[in-house]
Formats: structure tokens, C-alpha cells, sequence
């Protein structure tokens, strides 16, 4: 063991050669060379300055919007997801990076908060949700986010305001090599049992719309403006196109399933030929909402 998987030592659990495929929602990847648990959240700054610069750190919570490469990622999986904590004060509520964020609009519900009612249908952890202002049904994470603790590759941490972040549509701009610690939302007060109905009806019409029992990484297109990338797919007749054993969905053409043992390249494949295909139709080229990790291991 070298001197700074060492000191990785003692702040948590340390692997090498993880599958990344038992660690997405699409259930794909191959293999990360390091793979990191920290013991919590004070763990994760010392770890971070641990590793060295040239080794690339990935942030993971559950998996979801992430397409990893077959041939396996070449640095370390920061894996997140053990940062559960949440808190709830007055009109205010703080979760760490790795609370899901159904998780943590039914924690809101309950404490008679309303503004994240959205979270309770988006497959993902705060920390992913914030990097990529996750939203659905006219909400998104910027609506309400008002702070976000995060720590730099250089392992000092930083407490940022919403403001300074310019969110865009499924965008922040965060310092570049940090990863989100925690986030603070500031909520309106209402009835509990009015904000859980607006869950329950948005969690139907997600349930009733997308293939949520198959393997699938969310949304793989941004929507462009002005339109639906599951229309634009729809419409250039991709629906229920199959490349090894991943499809696009019959059910909602924005998604892309694996139906058991489909492999990065077939879902790259069906990507980049629903680029290919709305392009040449309709002038439109799609834009992953996906994050894609395709570079191969040295």
C-alpha cells in the first residue's frame, strides 16, 4: 500500500478494483481503480488532500445520471452516500450530500415544509442534485437552495450562497475539483398532508409516464428550449430501439433501460444515435443530461 492510500487508512474503507456497475441505477461500468467509504463527514477534507493531483476523484451518492465506461474509471470513487444527516430549523432544512432526495422532501413534508416536494421523484442524493440544479415538474434545487458547504480538492472547505453559484437549467457552477459537503434550503411553512398529496400525485405521474422498475440513469437528454427531448426521439421513430441489451424506452423515449446485461457501449451507442437521428431530422442536437465517464483505463 503507498503512502497516500496509507493515510486513507484510517478515515474510512479503501478498495481497489470496485465494479461500478453495482453502483449506478443503470447498473453498468466497469471498474474503478480506487474506490473510497469516508467514516463521515469529517473524513472527507483530509481525504481529499490525501489523494494525490493527478489522480482523478469522482463524487458518488446513489449512481443515478452517471454513465461510466466499460473499460472502467482510472481514479478514485469518493462514494458519499454514508453522509445522511439532516436538520430542520424553523423555515430552514440542511442534508448532507448523500441523503436521498426523496428522503429528504418526505423529511420536509413531515416537519410542514413545502418547496421540495419535486425531490420525492428525482432518483438521486442532494450532492448530485445540487451539481446538476436537479429539478422536475417546475421545480428545481436553485428554487429554494440558499447555501452550500463544500470542500476543495485541497481539502479546505468553503461555505458558498446560492447566488454565486449562476444556476442555470441542470447546471451550477461549483469550484472546479469540490465536492458538496452539505446543503442549506429555505422552505414555506404549509399543511403537512397538503405537501405529502402534491408528492403522492407527483410520484404517480412519474410512476405512470417512466420505466422506474427497469434499470435506467433518469433523463438522458436535457430537454432543448422550447421543446421535449422525448419528443424529438419519439418523433424520429427511436422508440423501443434496442443495441445489445439496452433500449430506449417504450414508455417514455427519454430513457434508456438496461434489460439485463447491457454493457456502457450499448447505451453510448443508442445516445449518440438519438444525436444522430433528431439532428439530421430536425435540425435539433440533443444534449446529455447524463453525466458520461468514457475514458478508458490506461
Amino acid at each position: 500500500m503507498s503512502g497516500w492510500e496509507s493515510t486513507l487508512a484510517p478515515l474510512g474503507q479503501l478498495r481497489r478494483d470496485e465494479p461500478m456497475s453495482r453502483h449506478t441505477t443503470l447498473g453498468v461500468g466497469g471498474l474503478a481503480r480506487w474506490y473510497f467509504q469516508p467514516k463521515g463527514r469529517a473524513s472527507v477534507a483530509p481525504a481529499m488532500k490525501a489523494v494525490p493531483d493527478d489522480i482523478a476523484i469522482l463524487p458518488l451518492g446513489r449512481g443515478s445520471n452517471l454513465l461510466i465506461s466499460d473499460q472502467g474509471f482510472p481514479g478514485i470513487v469518493f462514494d458519499l452516500g454514508g453522509l445522511k444527516q439532516v436538520r430542520i430549523d424553523d423555515d430552514e432544512a440542511t442534508a448532507e450530500a448523500g441523503v436521498r432526495m426523496g428522503k429528504f422532501s418526505q423529511r420536509c413534508a413531515d416537519a410542514g415544509l413545502a418547496g421540495v416536494e419535486f425531490m420525492a421523484t428525482v432518483p438521486g442524493d442532494i450532492g448530485g442534485g445540487v451539481v446538476m440544479n436537479a429539478g422536475a415538474f417546475g421545480q428545481q434545487v436553485s428554487d429554494t437552495l440558499q447555501t452550500v458547504e463544500i470542500v476543495r480538492r485541497d481539502g479546505s472547505e468553503a461555505r458558498l450562497d446560492a447566488r454565486d453559484l449562476a444556476m442555470t437549467y441542470r447546471h451550477t457552477a461549483l469550484p472546479g475539483g469540490s465536492l458538496v459537503l452539505s446543503a442549506r434550503f429555505r422552505l414555506k411553512r404549509d399543511v403537512a398532508e397538503a405537501v405529502r398529496e402534491r408528492m403522492r400525485e407527483m410520484r404517480y405521474r412519474r410512476g405512470s409516464t417512466q420505466p422506474l422498475a427497469q434499470k435506467n440513469c433518469g433523463s438522458v437528454f436535457k430537454n432543448p428550449t422550447g421543446d421535449h427531448a422525448a419528443r424529438l426521439i419519439e418523433a424520429a421513430g427511436l422508440k423501443g430501439v434496442q443495441v445489445g441489451h439496452a433500449r430506449i424506452s417504450e414508455m417514455h423515449a427519454n430513457f434508456i433501460v438496461n434489460e439485463g446485461g447491457a454493457s456502457s457501449a450499448d447505451v453510448l451507442a443508442l445516445i449518440r444515435r438519438a444525436q444522430k437521428e433528431v439532428e439530421s431530422r430536425f435540425g435539433v442536437r440533443l444534449e446529455p443530461e447524463v453525466r458520461m465517464l468514457m475514458e478508458e483505463m490506461p
